[in-house]
């Protein structure tokens, strides 16, 4: 299999079917596309391995406690379940991670009526073997090129839990500024304080680099009918 998972270069045939499957976005050493079948053994290992201290929860939705077998299980049927579920007036894609060809965790990018409000929301995961050395803002990063030079959104926005200290970090590195706090049940009875972030895109702290991406006008036909790269 190639670094994007289509299979030595070639094109995905599903492509045709499903448009996202033929987008890929390169950085200087990541490979993001949308999760494919052929991802989701390497990416139930990923979470298996672990992506938090178990004493702690960074999620909203602590899909992290969840036996293993049902963990298992559910990994794959919310990758299935999001791609049935993109449409034009609600989408989300869910790009594997791919750092030197293995899987190292997941970045979301999510809209909802982007046509009309031009804003995505991004949430992310990555092993704790390849947290701390830059790769999440390399990964967030890209997805926000995507988000704001070839979809044309205006601004993005996402969420931590106000004690994490890197993902908040990784947003404010990227020129995301605080927009507020929610009060959520992270864990049933467990209340925590989440810090909302907010970044227009001419605040956007871009890398030296830019990301390459392939497959994008066929993405743009169903995600943003009439809408030209």
């Amino acid at each position: 299999m190639s670094p994007d998972g289509s299979g030595g270069g070639v094109a995905d045939p599903l492509a045709g079917i499903w448009p996202p499957f033929g987008l890929v976005l390169r950085t200087p050493r990541l490979v993001l596309t949308p999760v494919r079948d052929a991802h989701l053994s390497e990416l139930v290992d990923a979470v298996l391995a672990g992506i938090h201290d178990p004493a702690e929860m960074p999620f909203s939705v602590p899909w992290t406690d969840a036996p293993r077998d049902v963990l298992i299980l559910e990994t794959a049927k919310h990758q299935w379940r999001t791609r049935a579920q993109v449409s034009v007036e609600s989408w989300t894609l869910n790009f594997v991670v791919l750092h030197e060809g293995r899987v190292v965790g997941v970045q979301d990018l999510v809209a909802r009526s982007f046509p009309l409000l031009r804003r995505v929301g991004s949430g992310s995961w990555l092993t704790r073997q390849a947290q701390g050395c830059g790769i999440g803002t390399e990964m967030r990063s890209a997805v926000l090129q995507f988000a704001f030079d070839r979809l044309g959104a205006t601004s993005a926005v996402s969420e931590a839990a106000s004690w994490n200290r890197a993902s908040l970090g990784v947003s404010r590195r990227l020129g995301y500024r605080d927009n507020g706090t929610t009060l959520v049940e992270a864990r049933r009875g467990e209340v925590e304080l989440q810090q909302n972030l907010l970044l227009d895109r001419e605040d956007f702290v871009r890398p030296s680099w830019t990301a390459e991406v392939e497959g994008l006008e066929p993405v743009l036909a169903q995600l943003i009918p009439g809408r030209q790269s």
